[in-house]
Formats: structure tokens, sequence, C-alpha cells
């Protein structure tokens, strides 16, 4: 098993008998009523002390409770520089990304998704099981190897942005999320690089965050991002053999999943051409002794 010098050192910050978590919410003004239950479902958690920090993306939070640290952000920077910033206003051991419409329904949810933390120091992520409160969990929410039955827990390979409890030196170290990318694929680089430094990621099904059961919006934006950024992950961080393969597969994938829909297909290889033509910044490749454990765990990073 590899591991970074960072990941391995015995100097990791323990977890304290309370210890603290900065909550990070995004918002844009819309979903007030969401907002104030996210708030609130994270405000009751028990044996955990947390700091409440809502970030207006685009927008000035003004009216909530003198415990939420409101940041405003005067243009939408996008969910994923939005998030940074955001983690900047706090100092605690553990972060939890949470969207402002998803809440924790448990109060002792926080505390024990830390008990991950308590029993492997080189845990840098536990994952969320996402469901809406009908139980229904969509396939994307489960970033298991091979999807199957999201109540059974293992190895995270991926991250659904908003719903995630983090180390803060394991975020920290890796860089946060690759801003350029404004939104899209950000949780696939974040779970590469954290593999890449020997952290490890684990998705709990017990740790639950309920969270409205609906596809995400496809409109000439998504179609666009979702190329470029799914080409600017593997130039930012696969070697380029694997790059190529990385781009050819989910090029073949799209193409088969939407050619009835000629309309978005332009707008997604208009930003397949913007990936291969911008500059990501920002390269770090990773390792061929990380792609091979991925491998082995069944997930290699071509997929």
């Amino acid at each position: 098993m590899s591991s970074s010098p960072r990941a391995a050192d015995a100097t990791v910050t323990p977890v304290p008998p309370t210890p603290r978590i900065d909550v990070v919410v995004l918002s844009q003004g819309d979903r007030y009523e969401e907002t104030l239950r996210a708030l609130e479902s994270v405000r009751v958690q028990t044996d955990v002390s947390v700091k409440l920090i809502l970030v207006g993306n685009g927008w000035d939070p003004e009216g909530f409770a003198e415990d939420v640290h409101t940041v405003h952000l005067f243009d939408n920077l996008g969910p994923v520089e939005g998030r940074n910033i955001g983690v900047t206003h706090g100092s605690a051991e553990f972060i939890l990304f949470l969207d402002n419409d998803a809440w924790v329904p448990d109060s002792d949810a926080l505390s024990r998704a830390l008990e991950h933390f308590r029993a492997d120091p080189r845990m840098g992520l536990v994952h969320a099981r996402v469901a809406d409160t009908d139980g229904v969990t969509l396939r994307r929410w489960v970033p298991r190897a091979h999807v199957g039955d999201p109540t059974v827990g293992g190895p995270a390979f991926a991250v659904c942005e908003g719903v995630v409890l983090l180390r803060r030196a394991a975020f920290e170290e890796v860089g946060g999320f690759p801003s350029i990318f404004f939104f899209g694929h950000e949780g696939i680089e974040l779970a590469w690089r954290l593999r890449d430094r020997g952290w490890e990621l684990v998705y709990e099904p017990e740790f639950l965050i309920h969270h409205p059961a609906t596809e995400a919006t496809r409109h000439a934006l998504f179609w666009r991002l979702n190329a470029r950024n799914r080409v600017w992950v593997a130039r930012r961080n696969l070697p380029l053999p694997l790059a190529v393969l990385y781009v050819a597969a989910w090029t073949g994938v799209t193409v088969l999943r939407s050619w009835r829909q000629p309309q978005d297909l332009r707008h997604w290889f208009a930003g397949f051409r913007e990936g291969l033509v911008k500059d990501p910044r920002g390269r770090r490749p990773m390792r061929w002794r990380t792609i091979l454990r991925l491998t082995r765990m069944g997930h290699p990073p071509i997929l």
C-alpha cells in the first residue's frame, strides 16, 4: 500500500474529545427555507462543535442567526471556488460541505462519521449516503467502484461535493478543489489527488444526508463544462497514455448516451475543444503506483 510522507506522518492531529467542524454551505439567494433547514440540521449535532459558514455566491446573505458566519461574494464564482473560499473562513480540524437543499436528519450523524477519522489517521474523507425522504438514492450519488446497493459501504472513488466530511489537513494538502473548473468533475480530481497522496476515502451508508432526488439540470453550460472539465481533469491528473484513454472512453460514452440530442452534443464538443485548446494549469500527474492500486481496487482511472 502506497502512502505519502504527509499521510503516513504520525503527527497528524488526532480527533479531540469534542471535534470542531467547519460547515460550508453555498447559496445564490435561492432556497431560503431549505438553507435554514440545512443550517439547523448541523446546528443541533451532538458531541461536536460546529461553525456555520454560509457563502453567498453573487448574493449578500443577510438576516441569518448570529451563529452563522456569512461571506458575500460579489460575483458568482461557481460552487468550486465558493467552497474553497468558505474553507478559508474557518480553522477547524474537519470540514463538512453541505448543499443548501440537503440536510442531516440524525443529530449524532457527524459524531458517528468522525469515528472513521479516529480509527485511521490516514482517513481523509467520509462520503455520506445521499437519499431523499422516500429512501431513493440516485446512481450518481454512490461513489463506489460498483454502484449496486447504496446501503453497502466501501472505498470511495469520487466525491459528490455537497455531502462530504473531510479532514482539513488532507483537503489543504491537495490544494482544495480546482477553482478553474467553475463546476463539474471537481470531485473526481479531489478524489484522485487524495488517493495519490496516500489518503483514504470511504463511503459510509450509515452517515445519511437527505437531498431531493432530482436529476441535474442539462443546459448548454452544463454540456460545455462537462466536456471541458472532463478533458481538464485528465490533462491535470493523468499520465499522457491514460489521459488519452480516459478522454476517448468518455467521448464514446457521451456519444452513445446522447446521439439523439444533436444540439446537446454540439455544446459538448464545443467544450471538448475548449478543454484541448485552453491550458488548465496545475498539472500533477498521478503516480503509477497509485494507478496500479486503484486498478487492483476495481476502479482504474479511465472510468
